[in-house]
């Protein structure tokens, strides 16, 4: 068996056509996308503000509903999942990273990791140890009892790269996760992370205005006018 027939296609996204209404306009914000990406594999979405990249990614992740189109998650069709079923799916299947690291100020580095795991159904102490573990790739563990206020903006993104994968989920993804860093901070922040989902066998998908963060991945795709302009290389 040759190495193409062993491929496994983690996410397939079908003709997804996105619009909103705004008064008496219609805004065409994706206008019919297709795409796939392998297991293990990542991808990097970029293009101007307001072409759809936002939009795309929180339909992958199950937080925003199509007008057409349908998205497959290990051949599962969330597409036409129930809200109830969405959420389940985002919490077992998907780790969200944003621009800001939304971390809870009263709870420690270690706890902020733990706290879904935890919430998730995990004994307490699997999901501190595999919170210590996780603080160990993204190299904090000597900020395990830091609160976020004692966290520098690079320290904060790191712990919410490693929260998003407390959970062990199939698909990382990462709205412009380095977009309030300054550039040292940011290639230490798109390394860890790209690195660590390497490592764990988890798809990535980034969205970023970065190139140097779009370079570290597999892919790269440019959202143009509501569809891919193809790869970016």
């Amino acid at each position: 068996m040759n190495d193409e027939s062993q491929k496994k296609i983690m996410l397939k996204v079908n003709n997804i056509v996105k619009n909103y209404i705004s008064g008496a306009e219609t805004l065409y914000i994706l206008k019919g996308i297709d795409f796939e990406i392998e297991e293990g594999k990542s991808a990097a979405i970029s293009g101007q503000s307001g072409s759809g990249k936002s939009t795309l990614l929180n339909i992958i992740g199950g937080l925003d509903k199509t007008d057409e189109g349908s998205v497959f998650i290990n051949n599962d069709e969330i597409t036409s999942f129930s809200e109830k079923e969405l959420s389940a799916y985002r919490s077992k299947n998907v780790g969200f990273i944003f621009q800001f690291h939304y971390l809870l100020k009263d709870f420690t580095a270690l706890e902020n990791i733990m706290l879904p795991a935890y919430i998730g159904g995990m004994k307490k102490k699997n999901a501190v140890d595999r919170a210590r573990s996780l603080l160990a790739d993204i190299n904090l563990e000597d900020r395990a009892g830091h609160y976020p206020s004692m966290l520098s903006g690079g320290e904060r993104q790191r712990v919410a790269v490693a929260r998003s994968m407390v959970n062990d989920p199939a698909l990382i993804l990462a709205d412009e996760p380095t977009g309030n860093l300054d550039p040292q901070n940011s290639d230490i922040v798109a390394s860890l992370l790209y690195e660590n989902a390497l490592k764990k066998g988890k798809t990535l998908i980034v969205v970023t205005h970065d190139q140097k963060v779009a370079a570290g991945a597999s892919v790269r795709l440019v959202l143009e006018n509501g569809r891919f302009s193809g790869e970016n290389n």
